[in-house]
């Protein structure tokens, strides 16, 4: 597979930082930042060694992120489709978390999740509140969803807080893999009414 240049790569703009589709170059960061204690105790899955974090990356997450750009581009419904997007810095692009979008099949259809992680060097600024807001604005404003679910460990008060930010409403509790989650939902109806409100207080 062609790498993609960073010219041709999806892209969108959060304020001093910007989501961007992965790209091959991206695999050293995302395995340095996804084996730290602060990321991995949370998103164990993302876990990897170098070779295989490669591997995903070419025959899977890449393919897939154009699967899922085609159909909003085709028809705005993006089926079972996965987006990741890393978050870089403006002034250095240097990659430092991601924020992505798939299907979480242990909760109830409609069961499309959002998912982010910010390196440990960079927690605390806001920068995972600020990336899941614009993945969040993107997906209602440029597909058909209607419903976004969100989960965190019941013990992550830090990715409860960042989800509550971004207007979820907690729905209960959900065990998965053995584990306690909190799970939160956002409807595309109430986030219109947030825009609004903010518009008319601008």
């Amino acid at each position: 597979m062609e790498p993609n240049t960073s010219e041709s790569l999806f892209k969108i703009e959060c304020e001093e930082f910007y989501l961007q589709e992965f790209s091959v170059k991206d695999a050293e960061q995302i395995y340095r930042i996804s084996n730290q204690p602060e990321i991995f105790n949370f998103l164990p899955d993302w876990r990897s060694t170098k070779e295989q974090r490669l591997t995903w990356l070419i025959n899977y997450e890449i393919p897939e992120n154009q699967a899922f750009l085609k159909a909003v581009a085709s028809k705005s419904h993006v089926d079972g489709h996965f987006l990741k997007l890393g978050v870089f810095l403006k002034n250095t692009n240097e990659f430092i978390g991601w924020c992505c979008t798939g299907i979480k099949e242990e909760l109830p259809s409609p069961n499309r999740e959002i998912i982010y992680a910010i390196s440990s060097d960079f927690q605390k600024k806001g920068y995972a509140t600020k990336a899941s807001q614009g993945i969040i604005d993107y997906l209602f404003t440029h597909t058909d969803l209607e419903i976004l679910n969100a989960v965190a460990l019941v013990s992550n008060v830090s990715s409860n807080k960042v989800i509550e930010k971004c207007g979820f409403t907690k729905q209960g509790q959900q065990t998965i893999d053995l584990e306690l989650y909190n799970h939160y939902v956002l409807k595309k109806s109430n986030w219109l009414e947030s825009r609004q409100k903010l518009l008319i207080r601008g």
